[in-house]
């Protein structure tokens, strides 16, 4: 995998989904995310501005609910499509993985 996240080679340990993304869904979690990634430029430019601890913590914590309506939309998506299809096949081994990403979300 490079820097950027793209897999090179057979060596990859990249996963893609068999099920796409709804079109819809795939353009809401987009603009979400580009919204974060705005709410964090502004983060960036408030603490380069020297501007109060509070004001800061306050689009912070903006930041970190926005990140975290994004994981819920793609939890749920997650629930909806891989995991139903995995436990559909007879894999019920996708739970335990459920589990584990349940226990990163909910910190």
């Amino acid at each position: 995998m490079t820097e950027t996240g793209e897999c090179t080679g057979a060596s990859c340990a990249c996963r893609h989904k068999e099920t796409p993304r709804d079109q819809a869904l795939q353009a809401d979690l987009q603009k979400r995310l580009n919204r974060v990634i705005g709410q964090l430029n502004g983060v960036k430019a408030m603490l380069d501005d020297n501007r109060y601890c509070g004001d800061v913590l306050t689009q912070l914590a903006a930041a970190e609910s926005a990140v975290h309506s994004v994981s819920s939309k793609l939890l749920q998506n997650h629930l909806e499509t891989c995991v139903v299809e995995q436990i559909q096949r007879g894999n019920v081994e996708v739970v335990d993985e459920v589990m584990q990403l349940m226990k990163k979300f909910s910190r």
